[in-house]
């Protein structure tokens, strides 16, 4: 079969800001092909690669139209099922769930069709993270619950949804049209937060102090003899596990990208060692010789200012400006932090995923652009979610090192099923010598010497 060289024609009868968002994900960036949006139907009878949204015509593949790509369509998501309910000019609603070969799928449609539910609304909505715009209520950081999500609710949440219908369309399309649609290559990201660069050193003589207080409070002998040995320079910090990391990047091939949390006054949630710190400096720098470093803005800053002193106080550091981001406990707040991040000129956030559950925030493993639902409009933010990090199923799940690595590479084969992308999200404490994260660095190793076996 012959590659499609050809314009694909799409024929609906309105066009609209968010139905271009879709088809421009779909088609350019997952299926890399062209296609021309139309209410031309005789244009549409004419092309030799049409497909239809919201009406049927004669040897074209038909998608239904479930109307939430036509911008505030309430007429149109009453038949989706929906239950209106305002926010500022949006309506929620409530997809219906369907079947489609076996795969689940949301906005399922009668049959008539010839896929059995509307992939361009299905999309939008997990993608624009429509249902974040009607929380019923948020956790004690003030995020929207994954257990609240229609994923989770539907047991979907650990599985690359969205990717998933792209390849059966693409397939779809292919035996169709009897040609040749390339897939997607897999592709694998590691990146870190660096939260506390070290344990017991460079905390100052107040915060030390203050651990070995706790410490002796405690009776944890343990401890106070790993910060002494560690003060003395007798021990490798526990959190320490820069070098070790380097030398596997090296090993692998890999680029990684390095988040450094750079707060400028201790907080409960903020404990890092000041960003200007000579041995945080150091620590940087050699970061950003070794991969990418982008801003993880502290747990208040939750205002311009606060954003931009960090961000400038990172970029005096690396001599170089600060563009990319992932926020601090994953506290991403739809819409606020996004419009918080493009002020401070963040093109490329690394958000997207649930700090309490591992899995698919947006059902996909792919980047897209953020569409902001409040404008109407796309805009210039690239958004990369990940699917795993270390604390969540660590702390927030209780999951053993095995089950973890084991869900990780449960998540990982849906993926390059799909030929989608693979974030994760580790951090440098629990791949050092701390005691309770014990075995994460060996089976970190590991992961990675799978993860580049597969792109031998």
């Amino acid at each position: 079969m012959e590659y499609l060289m050809d314009i694909v024609v799409v024929y609906a009868s309105y066009q609209s800001p968010r139905l271009t968002y879709v088809l421009d994900w779909l088609f350019r960036e997952r299926l890399q092909l062209t296609y021309q949006l139309t209410t031309s139907e005789e244009e549409a009878i004419n092309a030799p690669y049409c497909i239809t949204y919201g009406s049927i015509l004669p040897g074209k593949i038909a998608i239904p139209d479930a109307g939430l790509t036509a911008k505030n369509s309430i007429t149109s998501l009453q038949s989706a099922d929906a239950g209106i309910h305002r926010n500022k000019g949006l309506e929620e609603c409530h997809p219906k769930v369907g079947d489609w070969n076996g795969l689940p799928v949301l906005f399922a449609h009668a049959d008539g069709y010839t896929i059995p539910f509307d992939i361009c609304s299905a999309i939008f909505y997990l993608i624009s993270r429509y249902e974040e715009y009607f929380p019923e209520n948020t956790d004690r950081h003030g995020r929207y619950p994954a257990t609240d999500s229609i994923l989770y609710k539907q047991g979907w949440l650990t599985r690359p949804l969205v990717d998933q219908w792209v390849e059966a369309f693409r397939q779809l399309l292919e035996t169709t049209w009897k040609v040749t649609i390339p897939k997607h290559v897999f592709t694998f990201q590691p990146t870190y937060d660096i939260d506390m660069a070290y344990s017991h050193a460079y905390k100052g003589i107040k915060r030390i102090v203050g651990a070995y207080i706790r410490a002796l409070l405690k009776g944890d002998v343990k401890q106070i003899s790993e910060r002494t040995q560690v003060l003395k320079k007798k021990a490798i910090d526990p959190y320490d596990s820069f070098l070790w990391l380097r030398q596997l990047h090296e090993q692998y091939g890999y680029k990684p990208i390095y988040f450094i949390l750079s707060a400028l006054r201790t907080t409960p949630f903020d404990k890092n060692i000041h960003p200007k710190h000579p041995a945080m400096v150091r620590v940087i720098k050699q970061l950003a010789r070794e991969g990418e470093v982008g801003i993880h803005p502290s747990y208040f800053a939750t205002h311009y200012d606060e954003m931009a002193k960090e961000q400038n106080t990172l970029k005096q550091i690396i001599a170089q400006p600060i563009h990319i981001s992932r926020q601090h406990y994953i506290r991403l707040m739809i819409p606020t932090t996004y419009h918080l991040l493009m002020d401070n000129e963040i093109t490329q956030d690394y958000s997207m995923g649930y700090g309490s559950h591992i899995g698919f925030r947006a059902g996909t493993g792919s980047s897209f652009l953020w569409y902001d639902l409040l404008k109407e409009s796309v805009t210039p933010i690239r958004t990369h979610p990940f699917c795993f990090m270390d604390t969540t199923a660590h702390f927030d799940m209780s999951m053993s090192v095995t089950d973890a690595f084991t869900s990780l590479d449960a998540m990982v084969a849906g993926l390059q099923e799909c030929g989608s992308s693979l974030h994760t999200v580790f951090h440098n404490f629990s791949l050092g010598t701390d005691q309770q994260w014990l075995g994460w660095n060996n089976a970190y190793a590991a992961f990675l010497a799978r993860m580049a076996n597969h792109h031998r």
